[in-house]
């Protein structure tokens, strides 16, 4: 910012924000006046652009935060105004959405010269990123000590459950990570058995069900530090979060009472069992059928990248019940149980029969595939006893799995950061430390700058989830963005490590692998990408609809 002006930080960015924001809605305009549909790519940089304004104004918000609590310091001034000088510059002149994919004013017609200038716009880019400062917020960085970054914003309440699970991640997580990945092994009962103790499988449920009756802003927290520590552990509480909420969300009394206490308390294990060989985001379309029976169903078909199924005891498994519709109107829900399998038997139940699939990282619960042959379910095996209304119950998930994703990702991408910091600080070339080549340090400033902007964007996310809002837009840029930023900081971080970043005894070369399934799984970046922009040009076309 520049040193002349006499305007909180804080104004400043909301300024500069509101700008990238009147950019984003003058794209969707654009695309929704055009008398044919957008081809694909205009779509998603649609979606990328106002991710990208969202994420500023979220950062705009923490910066008032910080300066009304008076506790503003330089690690977070430097990182907000890196931030908004490096998105401010990618809106005007190309932001990737992949690696071989820009999107450009250019694109939609636009002169780059005519958008993002307002005065706190100029000014931000012109001072925000320069290769001091980004040296300066490196040293600040160095100089924290353990778990360096901005300030989160976020209450007392939260922080301390932050630091009760860092501490947690630190002790009992971290230095098993590294082995447990290379060993391909699941991830220890008696850890699990701790996590429970800790309230993480029911973090979400209500306490009249034996939960910690905490909200999203919690889960993202402790799925963060947890993801900081292994993602596979991170990962745990995915599962019962997804089949918490379906039941508590559709169940009838009699399922709440049965399962949510005891997924609660660890003793159940849920798997979610929704992916075919042949349908990956298109579960509309599935085929895995059951058949109506005298005392239930019968399940016949195949499914696909089942996450901790052998070791799950409750499948919350979505199949076509009603064979006269080929579309989301003929799928049902079933709570089907299962007996818990081992490495040798993964599946040692009547009707059911699959193996392991072999994954590059995500390793510490293990993917699968499952055959059905009749496996038998009962008549109150169905969520909620209605027939038929399968995939509108589990739509009603997406926006807390993609929020919990993102917070998984910032737990990578931390993970990916402190590494690379504490590598470049120590290792030695040329007679100094490498962090003081400029290629190195700034690698390391912007990731620090990016984790921040994930984490506030995914945190406001969380809060209008917890305040009974409609979220769907804004956990879907959460989970695009923070993914993506996962990936780039791994990238970086082996980059920093050089060799010794392909080498297996790095952690590194494990966040790595880690980090490459975040913009896959939970709705791949395009998927994402295509619903961000189709609920953006909703919103436009019928503005009440979409509130």
């Amino acid at each position: 910012m520049d040193q002349q002006t006499t305007r909180t930080l804080s104004i400043v960015a909301h300024e500069a924000a509101d700008d990238a924001c009147a950019y984003a809605e003058q794209i969707a305009r654009f695309i929704t006046a055009q008398p044919k549909k957008a081809p694909q790519f205009l779509d998603h940089g649609l979606a990328w652009i106002t991710t990208y304004a969202e994420a500023l104004r979220q950062m705009a918000a923490l910066a008032q935060t910080l300066e009304q609590n008076n506790v503003m310091g330089d690690i977070d001034r430097l990182t907000i105004e890196l931030i908004f000088s490096e998105y401010l510059q990618q809106l005007k002149y190309g932001i990737a959405m992949s690696q071989t994919e820009i999107i450009r004013p250019t694109d939609f017609g636009i002169d780059p010269a005519t958008v993002i200038t307002a005065p706190a716009s100029r000014d931000l880019m012109k001072w925000g990123n320069t290769p001091e400062r980004r040296l300066e917020l490196v040293r600040a960085l160095q100089a924290q000590g353990p778990h360096p970054g901005a300030q989160t914003g976020l209450d007392e309440t939260h922080e301390m459950i932050r630091a009760q699970f860092r501490r947690f991640a630190d002790e009992k997580v971290i230095p098993h990570a590294q082995g447990w990945h290379l060993r391909d092994e699941l991830i220890p009962l008696p850890l699990i058995n701790e996590l429970a103790a800790l309230q993480v499988f029911g973090l979400t449920i209500p306490e009249q069900f034996g939960g910690a009756g905490l909200g999203k802003e919690a889960m993202c927290v402790v799925s963060e530090e947890l993801s900081r520590g292994y993602i596979g552990v991170g990962s745990l509480g995915t599962r019962t979060d997804i089949a918490g909420e379906l039941i508590l969300n559709n169940g009838t009394e009699a399922q709440k009472a049965k399962y949510l206490p005891e997924i609660a308390k660890g003793n159940i294990i849920p798997t979610a069992v929704f992916t075919e060989p042949n349908i990956g985001s298109d579960l509309a379309h599935l085929q895995t059928r059951a058949v109506k029976t005298d005392t239930g169903y019968e399940v016949i078909g195949n499914k696909t990248w089942i996450t901790h199924a052998a070791r799950a005891d409750l499948m919350t498994l979505l199949v076509r019940t009603e064979a006269e519709h080929d579309d989301h109107r003929g799928l049902t829900m079933l709570l089907a149980e299962k007996p818990r399998g081992s490495t040798e038997d993964p599946f040692p139940a009547t009707g059911m029969d699959g193996g392991e699939i072999g994954v590059l990282g995500y390793r510490g619960m293990k993917e699968y595939e499952i055959r059905f042959d009749h496996f038998a379910v009962p008549h109150d095996a169905v969520l909620g006893e209605k027939p038929g209304l399968g995939f509108k119950q589990l739509m009603q998930t997406f926006e807390s799995a993609r929020i919990q994703t993102a917070a998984r990702a910032i737990g990578v991408a931390q993970a990916a950061f402190e590494l690379a910091l504490s590598y470049a600080t120590d290792r030695q070339q040329f007679g100094q430390p490498i962090i003081g080549f400029d290629r190195v340090y700034g690698k390391i400033a912007l990731m620090a700058a990016e984790i921040a902007i994930a984490r506030q964007l995914t945190y406001f996310a969380a809060r209008q989830k917890d305040l009974g809002k409609r979220c769907d837009l804004e956990a879907g840029m959460a989970k695009l963005l923070a993914a993506r930023i996962a990936w780039s900081c791994a990238d970086n971080a082996v980059q920093i490590h050089g060799g010794n970043g392909f080498a297996l005894e790095y952690p590194v070369s494990r966040v790595l692998c880690d980090a490459r399934i975040l913009n896959i799984f939970e709705g791949a970046a395009e998927i994402q990408a295509d619903v961000i922009a189709r609920r953006l040009k909703d919103s436009i076309v019928s503005p009440q609809e979409n509130q």
